[in-house]
C-alpha cells in the first residue's frame, strides 16, 4: 500500500486562502479541502492553487444536488487545468431539505442521482477530451449539445478524480463502483470503517472489476492532544461536544448502534431539542471518546494516528489543536511518514 497522505482543512474565507494555502504546503501537508458551509467551495482554490505548487486542492465536499454536471465539469476542468493537475472533486449529496428549501433544486434517489451525475460528468470531459459528440441520456440529466464554442481548450492532466462523500451502505458501495474515492464522515470509529465502510466498498470495487489500488478512502480524525494537561483536557471536553452533536443526528444512529450505543442516540436528541449542549458531551464517556478519537500525549500522537488509519484509510484529516506550532506540526507530520504503511 502506498504511504498514508495527511490533509488539512482550509478556510474559505478568500482573504486567508492564500496564507493558509502556502503554510499547509510548507508544514508539509499532502492535501487541503474546502467545504461548502457559509463560502463557495470552488473560488478559495482558484487561489490556494496560484499560492502553492504540490500540494493538492479538493472540495469536501461541494453539494452536488445544487448544481448540475455541466456546470460543474466546467469548474472541475478549469480548476485542474490551473491547478496543474491537483484538483480532487469532492461531492456529496446534502440531504433533501437543504437541497429543495435552501438551494431551490430537486432531490429524489439520492444514490442514482449521484451515479448518474458522475456518469454525465465523465461523458461530458470525454466529449472535450476525445472531441466525441456529446449524448448522454439519463433518468436525471441530459447532456447532448456541445458545439466547438462552448468546449474548453485542451489540459494535459487528464480528468479530475472525483470523491463522493457517504455514510450509508448503499452510497458506500456506489462509491467502490464509480467513484475514485471516498469521503468518509468524522462521526465514524474504526470498528464501522472495517465492519461497515470497508466490506461495502469492497462490493462495489467487485461489480465493476476494481483494484482498492485504485481508489482512496478518505477520513477525517478527531484528535486529542496538547503541550500540556490543560490544553489536552481543552481538547477532549471540545471532542466530546462534537461526538454528541453528530450523535444526536438520527442519521448517524447506525455507527452508535454498531458499538451497542443506539440509546443514547436518542437521549442526545431530546437534550438537542431542549439546547442541553453541555449536558450532551458529559455523556460522552472515556471509551466512547477513544472510539471516534485519537486521544495520545504529543509524542505518541503520529504512531496512535497510523495505528488507526492503517489498513483502510488512505488520507487522514486530523484535527491537530489550532495552537500547535509550525514547527509541532511539522514534526508529527514527519513522524507520520517515517514508517510507510
Amino acid at each position: 500500500m502506498s504511504n498514508l497522505k495527511v490533509d488539512a482543512g482550509i478556510s474559505s474565507h478568500l482573504a486567508r486562502v492564500p496564507q493558509a494555502a502556502a503554510r499547509l504546503e510548507r508544514q508539509g501537508y499532502d492535501g487541503c479541502w474546502t467545504a461548502e458551509v457559509n463560502h463557495d467551495p470552488f473560488l478559495p482554490l482558484v487561489l490556494a492553487a496560484e499560492h502553492t505548487s504540490t500540494i493538492e486542492l479538493g472540495t469536501s465536499i461541494a453539494v452536488a444536488f445544487a448544481r448540475n454536471p455541466m456546470t460543474v465539469a466546467h469548474i472541475g476542468w478549469d480548476l485542474q487545468a490551473y491547478s496543474g493537475g491537483r484538483f480532487i472533486l469532492g461531492l456529496g449529496s446534502q440531504i433533501q431539505a437543504h437541497v429543495e428549501k435552501r438551494f431551490s433544486m430537486p432531490w429524489s434517489h439520492p444514490v442514482r442521482r449521484m451515479r448518474e451525475f458522475i456518469g454525465a460528468l465523465q461523458a461530458i470531459w470525454s466529449a472535450w477530451r476525445d472531441g466525441t459528440p456529446l449524448r448522454f441520456e439519463g433518468e436525471f440529466y441530459t447532456h447532448k449539445l456541445m458545439t466547438p464554442m462552448f468546449t474548453p481548450e485542451p489540459q494535459p492532466y487528464g480528468f479530475p478524480r472525483v470523491f463522493v462523500a457517504a455514510v450509508g451502505e448503499a452510497m458506500t458501495e456506489m462509491c467502490g463502483e464509480v467513484a475514485d474515492g471516498m469521503l468518509a464522515h468524522a462521526f465514524t470509529t474504526k470498528r464501522y470503517l472495517d465492519e461497515v465502510t470497508m466490506p461495502a466498498l469492497q462490493r462495489g470495487m467487485r461489480r465493476a472489476d476494481r483494484d482498492r489500488s485504485e481508489f482512496q478512502l478518505s477520513c477525517p480524525l478527531f484528535v486529542v492532544t496538547g503541550t500540556n494537561d490543560a490544553e489536552s483536557q481543552a481538547a477532549a471536553d471540545g471532542t466530546r461536544k462534537q461526538i454528541a452533536f453528530y450523535g444526536s443526528t438520527p442519521a448517524y444512529r447506525k455507527v452508535l448502534e454498531l458499538h451497542g450505543w443506539g440509546d443514547l442516540q436518542t437521549e442526545l436528541h431530546e437534550l438537542s431539542l431542549r439546547g442541553q449542549w453541555e449536558t450532551m458531551g458529559s455523556l460522552i464517556d472515556d471509551e466512547m471518546l477513544e472510539a471516534f478519537a485519537v486521544v495520545a500525549d504529543l509524542g505518541e500522537l503520529a504512531a496512535k494516528i497510523r495505528d488507526r488509519c492503517d489498513g483502510v484509510i488512505d488520507r487522514v484529516l486530523p484535527s491537530l489543536p489550532a495552537q500547535l506550532s509550525e514547527t509541532a506540526v511539522s514534526a508529527v507530520l514527519h513522524e507520520l511518514r517515517a514508517q510507510p504503511r
